[in-house]
């Protein structure tokens, strides 16, 4: 109980806060809904991936990358709390409670990554209307995918907001940060296509297998869609011991933070 009370009350605090605040969902979920569309309508008849089949879209090849950005989104407003609970005193009353700090960047990593799936989970319902089918196989891959992808982004975004003492600055370092990490994942273009030094710069990209993970998931159904994959495992080993990785850091990065 020592160990579950006080992770399970900052989880509860961060979707009583959700729940709360219905606005974000619509914040969340319109900006990539938007993005999806105009790129997708404005390339799918000039861009193909390699390896995808005749008959596959660039809204399907982009679909997952936008799912992506909605847990990324999520992330960034979950942890941008710690920022404002600082601000408001309620940071400092959870930090002198006899709770190792540890605990409480769990609680907070699970909270915003439990928000980023439920959001996700929107908008894979949308999944049918663009061709991909959702068996009840690839439903359970997808959401195991997508949490693993939330935990890792809500870590990142654990990391930079436990520095943060404004939340403008907190901006401006996540968009100096995850939005690359996106961008050069493979979510809007493969590295089969891309130049030398960034097709490098996408291979050390932690992302990039993480939306690996995802891309196989979702095409469980439909393999053509894109059939020049990378091999699923090396990619769900690097993406378990990426989100292993961020966690860690989060959590020495609060243990070293101040008050």
């Amino acid at each position: 109980m020592n160990f579950v009370l006080p992770v399970w009350t900052l989880w509860k605090r961060e979707i009583v806060r959700f729940l709360r605040q219905r606005s974000r969902v619509v914040s969340v979920l319109t900006q990539p809904l938007v993005f999806w569309i105009l790129l997708g309508a404005g390339l799918h008849g000039s861009f193909r991936p390699p390896g995808a089949a005749q008959t596959a879209t660039y809204f399907q090849y982009l679909y997952p990358g936008i799912m992506a950005l909605v847990l990324l989104f999520t992330a960034i407003f979950a942890t941008i709390s710690i920022v404002e609970d600082r601000r408001a005193g309620f940071l400092q009353g959870v930090l002198v409670a006899p709770v190792p700090r540890s605990l409480i960047v769990l609680g907070q990593a699970l909270g915003g990554a439990s928000l980023a799936l439920i959001q996700g989970t929107v908008f894979l319902v949308l999944a049918p209307l663009i061709g991909i089918p959702l068996g009840p196989i690839t439903i359970l891959a997808t959401l195991g995918a997508m949490l693993l992808v939330a935990f890792q982004m809500t870590g990142l975004g654990l990391i930079i907001a436990w520095r943060m003492e404004s939340t403008q600055g907190f901006h401006a370092i996540m968009n100096l940060i995850l939005m690359p990490l996106w961008l050069l994942s493979g979510a809007l273009f493969p590295s089969a296509g891309a130049s030398s030094w960034l097709g490098w710069v996408m291979s050390v990209n932690p992302v990039t297998y993480a939306m690996v993970v995802l891309r196989h998931c979702l095409y469980l159904d439909t393999p053509g869609v894109v059939a020049d994959l990378p091999p699923l495992a090396p990619a769900l080993l690097v993406t378990v011991l990426f989100c292993i990785a961020t966690l860690g850091a989060a959590t020495l990065t609060a243990c070293r933070a101040r008050s």
